[in-house]
């Protein structure tokens, strides 16, 4: 991919092409994960909308410790969120081009944990497989914050019953049959295209990346994380390096005007008489 493109999809300074393409990315990303977590723990990570009705249901039961693990699930999704909501907003103030490269640089790092944590799972289930849902969760809300706050709450990608919703709008608008002209009292009712566009491009990127996901995970194993948490830094990488190069300037003139300073010399005072 040329710089320029990457460096547009993460960089501070957005635009509505970036945030698509990101979206679609970062959709692809989640569905592969989701995918391959549901092998991992046999649970899905990223529908806090059946996790908690779980815990309503578990509740009526007297399932207790199902309470308490659906209850700590909700709790890592909204840590997540608000992790990635911090970064952001630290990034913004020091007004950094990689304000929202880094919680998709922390999202890759994580996922190689959950890769890590992986390898111990078939020895150790009963304590790895609650951390890593907890972590699976945790990833989930800091990836759907990130695209949440680029495209001011146009885009998710980790869930799609929104998205599903949405299509069957806009299909809605499709098929209906306008019954007058255009006037001020008379709108019709008209597809909006674009928008379209975007959400089955963001469904199929999740279902494409489900299907990856699955499959690297039942052939490949754990060792499927490595080239998602590879994209992910290939997606955040060059707003990061620019900053990187930034600070390097900024340290580089303050040491020349510390050095240019301590150089002066001064004129010696006169001899006493």
């Amino acid at each position: 991919m040329p710089v320029s493109y990457l460096r547009k999809l993460s960089e501070n300074k957005r635009t509505r092409r970036a945030n698509v393409h990101l979206g679609v990315s970062l959709a692809f990303v989640a569905g592969a994960i989701n995918a391959g977590g549901l092998l991992a723990v046999l649970q899905y990570t990223s529908h806090m909308t059946g996790i908690i009705s779980s815990v309503a249901d578990n509740l009526v039961l007297g399932q207790l410790v199902a309470v308490a693990a659906g209850m700590a699930s909700v709790a890592a999704f909204v840590s997540g969120a608000a992790y990635s909501t911090i970064l952001v907003s630290w990034g913004r103030h020091n007004r950094m081009h990689s304000a929202y490269a880094y919680p998709l640089f922390w999202e890759a790092l994580l996922l190689l944990g959950f890769g890590l944590l992986g390898n111990s799972l078939d020895d150790h289930r009963a304590l790895f497989v609650p951390v890593t849902v907890l972590l699976l969760c945790f990833i989930m809300g800091l990836q759907n914050a990130i695209i949440t706050k680029i495209s001011n709450a146009e885009i998710r990608t980790t869930h799609m019953t929104g998205i599903v919703t949405d299509i069957g709008i806009e299909l809605g608008k499709l098929v209906y049959i306008n019954l007058g002209t255009e006037s001020a009292r008379y709108k019709p009712v008209r597809t909006d295209w674009p928008r379209l566009g975007l959400l089955v491009s963001l469904l199929g990127a999740f279902c494409l990346g489900g299907v990856v996901g699955a499959a690297g995970f039942k052939y490949a194993g754990y060792v499927t994380t490595v080239p998602l948490a590879a994209f992910l830094v290939l997606l955040a990488i060059v707003p990061m390096v620019d900053d990187a190069r930034t600070r390097t300037r900024l340290l580089q003139q303050r040491h020349r005007g510390r050095t240019n300073g301590g150089g002066r010399h001064r004129e010696a005072p006169p001899p006493l008489t």
